[in-house]
């Protein structure tokens, strides 16, 4: 992905915007591998409520995704994204001042309510030209990446000082530098004549039917789902098993998301100049079933722990970053909106149901269990995709054969 060949106010659209988006998500994922040790901090604390709250976050951004983003073509992109980051701001508050786990829920249900995921892709879209839209898409996935990174290092040391509570009001104060930032560095993008040739019925319902897109939807739901259920049990994990105090979570998080560099940044580079990004997302699925595995069966030790987060971050972040980008390449223009929010809203739905299964399972059969249920889904996601793989090799074939 060459950024230097984007001109210049295309550049600083995308690059702002994904500042806009790290700012966004860093709260969010500053809370994931904390969350679930704070069951002393509310009353009414358990396990599944615990899992709930840091899942259900993904639920209202679901609900709310297409919405919002439907809004933000009538009253424009800006007004929507700053009153979505103004009600993720109040959700904050809420979770920060919350005596129960019922107000946590509350507070967190809040801020996915600010679902503003999709306003930002469509400013992306208004701000570049078709040659550089996707590049832009994959600087917004670089920063999630950068954010989920970023969280899970400094989320641990600050849980230690501030505690779960302060840690919601940083994230108010985060949404408050979003949007200052959005206001004041982001470009207003130009009027556009409205699209002479808008996507039909047929056109819409084929973002639901084509095989490509389905396995992107289906790739970044897992992903997501796997990845909230694993964070409801690994800070445990480490806290109880290894005896390891939350003030130290952070150099496990930080060996382990320093070395899966080695695996993201080859597959991103190697994927684009070879164009195996299919190859390399079922690699990506075949390295987290191993990591289920792994944490499954040495989760108590340390050393291993580490090796099996490293294969676990290696092909999470990569995935961050492949496909929101296959979405914006794969899909047609007249549908690149929607397709967009299918995407969102599959990636939402799977951060709710990661975290109530992984409250669940941890509650109800332990540690363990969690990542035998993500081991499970890993296999099925794998299946889905050889078999959506196989039907477009075969769609390709009949269309050929038609042409003959």
């Amino acid at each position: 992905m060459n950024l230097v060949s984007m001109p210049a106010k295309e550049l600083k659209a995308a690059l702002s915007l994904a500042l806009v988006f790290f700012f966004r998500m860093l709260p969010l994922f500053m809370v994931l591998p904390v969350l679930s040790l704070s069951e002393d901090s509310y009353m009414h604390a358990t396990p599944q409520l615990l899992g709930l709250a840091l899942g259900i976050y993904g639920l209202t951004q679901a609900c709310f995704q297409i919405p919002l983003g439907a809004l933000s073509d009538q009253w424009g992109r800006k007004p929507i994204i700053v009153l979505g980051l103004v009600i993720f701001g109040l959700g904050s508050l809420i979770a920060a001042t919350a005596d129960s786990v019922y107000g946590l829920i509350i507070g967190r249900s809040l801020q996915g309510a600010g679902a503003v995921a999709a306003a930002i892709m469509a400013l992306a879209a208004d701000l570049t030209s078709e040659k550089s839209r996707t590049k832009a898409m994959a600087c917004i996935g670089i920063s999630i990446g950068a954010a989920f990174s970023t969280a899970f290092i400094f989320g641990p040391i600050l849980y230690t000082y501030i505690g779960i509570k302060g840690l919601f009001f940083l994230s108010a104060c985060f949404s408050i530098l979003a949007i200052m930032m959005l206001l004041i560095i982001v470009p207003n993008p130009e009027e556009k004549s409205q699209n002479t040739n808008p996507s039909n019925l047929e056109e819409v319902k084929s973002v639901f039917v084509n095989p490509s897109l389905i396995k992107l939807d289906i790739s970044i739901f897992t992903s997501h789902l796997i990845l909230m259920a694993n964070f409801v049990v690994i800070p445990i994990t480490l806290r109880d098993s290894m005896q390891l105090a939350p003030i130290a979570h952070w150099q496990v998080y930080l060996s382990s998301i320093f070395l899966s560099l080695f695996i993201m940044v080859p597959l991103i580079i190697l994927g684009e100049r070879l164009k195996k990004e299919k190859l390399f997302l079922i690699l990506s699925i075949l390295l987290i079933m191993l990591s289920q595995i792994g944490l499954a069966l040495f989760g108590i030790n340390i050393n291993f722990t580490v090796i099996f987060l490293v294969l676990f971050f290696g092909a999470f972040n990569y995935l961050e970053v492949l496909l929101p980008s296959e979405v914006s390449k794969t899909t047609p223009g007249n549908t690149k909106g929607t397709a967009l929010g299918v995407y969102s809203t599959s990636q939402f739905i799977g951060i709710f149901v990661g975290g109530l299964a992984g409250g669940f399972f941890y509650q109800q059969f332990g540690l363990i269990s969690v990542h035998l249920f993500c081991l499970f889904l890993a296999i099925l996601w794998l299946l889905l995709i050889l078999f959506l793989s196989k039907s477009v090799s075969l769609s390709k074939n009949e269309l050929e054969e038609e042409v003959v």
